[in-house]
């Protein structure tokens, strides 16, 4: 419900704040007296496209707050979820257009995009016009308008249609694999066996390389590694013992001059064996011959070349040729995959259908309960022989079912009937309309509905006819109603005038909440012009139900 709305310097309002309530709020006044202003106020903070430039003459920049409440079961309440926004109790929107044309929007006081503040409208306020283009005169919201007066669930359909989807793109997905596999099929076969054959192993290329460098070396340093081994077998042992025994054999004479020289020359017969095998050590790994350098060699050509033509490092050559396999794995067993995902499509499709079939079932009779239900509300709004039908058509395949509805009207007998915003005059169009609401009344919680002059071209009895509707759509939610017609705004619980006046050489429009007396002297004044009579006010009373 909009609890209040607050207008600063937006074209001829300086200053206005109102404070809204439940049930049936009329607002009235001279043609041109501004109350289109405030439609425009309220659809400017809520997002809507209007005027450009709303800032006031002299003003730097125009505000409008709109202040609602909002019930627990509120639709807004997701679309603020979603938005990342916090979800409260009270909504305060609030939007500023600077003189510069800049516009700035605020929805409880964190900045927001038009876009949110449009999808906030959508769930808050609902605007019925003769030229109005939104709700319900979008064929493209028949179904949904449709929907809502049956109560209807669509949450089984919308997700079958998911699932039936979710199982084409799979289905899709895999025979565009297997196409693509096909393709190279011949080249993976031949990759396949390749790899198979050269059986590459990791860490191969490392060890190879290694074996190859040493091989290489050996021819140049193993002649002087044999003169060191013979050197260190012949010559060097030799004289080391021959230098101990001599030594030992003075030793006795020497008075211990000789211990450290024979205890060093025996730790260099233990250091020379160590010399000594591991000069061995390396002539033995030294010792190859020319055909196994040529083997290793050949053996890390083809890895490496193996590896250059796919693109991969040496030691991903495994890897690589276990993906092909997978590949022709997949191929080879695409056939049975595909008819089971062919299956799954069948299924889901099916499954789908059924439920699109049950749902156009449930149209087409609440279609027929909603014709009947409009034929009733026609005929006190004196449209007793129009024909208003709705009429389901095949369309195309969606979350919602296979049907396209369409709202169409005869408005006299025999007359070709046609779509509702294309056949019905400005008047009759708007009793079309609220007719329509009254028989979809509930359809959204907490909206706010908003007529703006929907009793133009009509009077007396219709006027009464359309004013009782609209105080019967108020009963369960917040009517706001822009009439020239006193039979209306004296159904209404709450009462505005809206006037201009000029201060300082500059016109404003202010609103001014109606007591009992002032509002009996407003109706009075809608009854009979600018000269109100004693008949008039009299005509007033008793439409106010005073006596």
């Amino acid at each position: 419900m909009l609890r209040t709305l607050n207008i600063r310097d937006v074209l001829i309002i300086d200053r206005l704040d109102l404070a809204f309530q439940p049930g049936l709020n009329v607002l009235t006044g001279e043609t041109g007296a501004g109350k289109s202003i405030l439609l425009d106020a309220l659809g400017f903070v809520l997002g809507w496209r209007g005027r450009a430039e709303l800032v006031r003459q002299g003003a730097t920049q125009g505000e409008v707050t709109a202040e609602f409440d909002l019930p627990p079961d509120h639709a807004a309440r997701a679309v603020l979820d979603e938005a990342g926004l916090p979800v409260e109790d009270v909504l305060v929107l609030r939007r500023v257009n600077f003189v510069d044309g800049r516009k700035s929007a605020f929805v409880n006081d964190r900045r927001v995009s038009g876009e949110i503040l449009r999808d906030l409208s959508d769930s808050l306020v609902e605007l019925h016009g003769q030229h109005d283009d939104r709700g319900l005169l979008n064929p493209r919201g028949h179904r949904n308008l449709l929907d809502s007066f049956d109560t209807h669930d669509l949450t089984d359909l919308r997700a079958a249609w998911r699932a039936r989807a979710a199982a084409r793109t799979a289905l899709a997905t895999a025979e565009a694999a297997i196409a693509a596999a096909r393709a190279e099929e011949d080249f993976l076969r031949h990759a396949v066996a390749e790899l198979d054959k050269l059986a590459p192993e990791p860490g191969e290329d490392a060890v190879l390389d290694a074996r190859r460098r040493t091989m290489q070396l050996s021819a140049r340093i193993r002649a002087d590694i044999v003169r060191a081994h013979a050197v260190l077998g012949d010559g060097a042992e030799a004289s080391i013992l021959d230098a101990q025994r001599w030594l030992e054999g003075a030793s006795d004479q020497a008075d211990g001059m000789l211990d450290v020289a024979l205890a060093a020359l025996a730790r260099a017969m233990v250091e020379l064996g160590d010399a000594q095998a591991g000069v061995e050590a390396a002539l033995n790994a030294l010792d190859f011959n020319a055909s196994e350098l040529e083997t290793i060699e050949e053996r890390l050509f083809a890895v490496r070349a193996m590896a250059r033509k796919h693109a991969v490092l040496p030691d991903d050559l495994g890897t690589h040729l276990a993906t092909m396999r997978a590949t022709l794995d997949a191929l080879d067993s695409g056939t049975k995959g595909l008819k089971t995902l062919a299956k799954a499509v069948q299924d889901a499709e099916a499954d789908y259908e059924r439920l699109a079939n049950q749902t156009t079932t449930r149209r087409k009779a609440a279609a027929l309960r909603l014709d009947a239900a409009m034929a009733q509300e026609l005929a006190p709004l004196k449209m007793e022989r129009a024909v208003f039908s709705t009429i389901l058509t095949a369309g195309e395949p969606g979350p919602d079912g296979v049907d396209a509805v369409t709202f169409t009207v005869a408005t006299n007998p025999g007359a070709p009937a046609g779509p509702l915003n294309k056949i019905a005059s400005g008047g009759e169009l708007s009793r079309f309309l609220l007719a329509l609401k009254v028989c979809l009344i509930g359809s959204t919680p907490g909206l706010t509905m908003i007529f703006d002059e929907i009793d133009r071209g009509v009077g007396g009895a219709t006027a009464d006819a359309v004013g009782r509707r609209l105080q019967h759509l108020s009963l369960t939610g917040q009517v706001l109603v822009v009439t020239h017609s006193p039979q209306v705004a004296a159904l209404g619980d709450h009462h505005w005038r809206v006037e201009k006046r000029v201060v300082d050489d500059l016109t404003l429009s202010t609103v001014t909440p109606l007591d009992a007396g002032a509002r009996t002297e407003e109706i009075a004044r809608m009854l009979a012009g600018d000269t109100i009579t004693s008949a008039a006010r009299a005509a007033a009373r008793s439409l106010l139900g005073q006596g």
